[in-house]
């Protein structure tokens, strides 16, 4: 992602979030999409003077050293908004949020930056979360 674009998804992802009404201590997502989203945020926030980090989950946990399944800044106990570049199904926002509660932190909402409008969306929503996108894939003419 070009320089110009992680600063436009960092405010736009950030200023999202707070109108949510949410107040994360961290932001991340499952590994690659989510990775550039939630550092972006978190950038955009620590220049706001917000105490706001980040943090990757893994597909898988690893097979060698602390065989850690998410890495970054996440304490148990911590809320936390989950984020994608783009929800198709759903299915990586929950594997994230299911990643997130294992390792204790509380799930405020699943922020995107494209819902493509494929049911991911609704998926979401049906596990119990609140979902937010930047855009719609409607909303973009394609």
């Amino acid at each position: 992602m070009a320089g110009a674009g992680l600063a436009l998804i960092g405010r736009l992802g950030l200023a999202t979030i707070q109108a949510s009404g949410w107040a994360p201590r961290a932001v991340g997502g499952l590994t690659l999409g989510a990775d550039p989203v939630a550092y972006a945020i978190a950038h955009a926030g620590r220049l706001q003077g917000l105490e706001l980090d980040a943090f990757t989950v893994r597909k898988q946990p690893k097979s060698h050293g602390a065989n850690r399944q998410i890495e970054g800044c996440l304490q148990p106990g911590d809320p936390v908004v989950v984020c994608e570049d783009v929800i198709t199904s759903g299915g990586s926002a929950l594997a994230a949020v299911e990643a997130v509660r294992a390792g204790g932190a509380i799930v405020l909402g699943v922020l995107a930056v494209v819902d493509r409008e494929e049911g991911g969306h609704a998926t979401i929503e049906a596990a119990g979360l609140e979902v937010v996108a930047l855009v719609a894939k409607s909303e973009l003419g394609v």
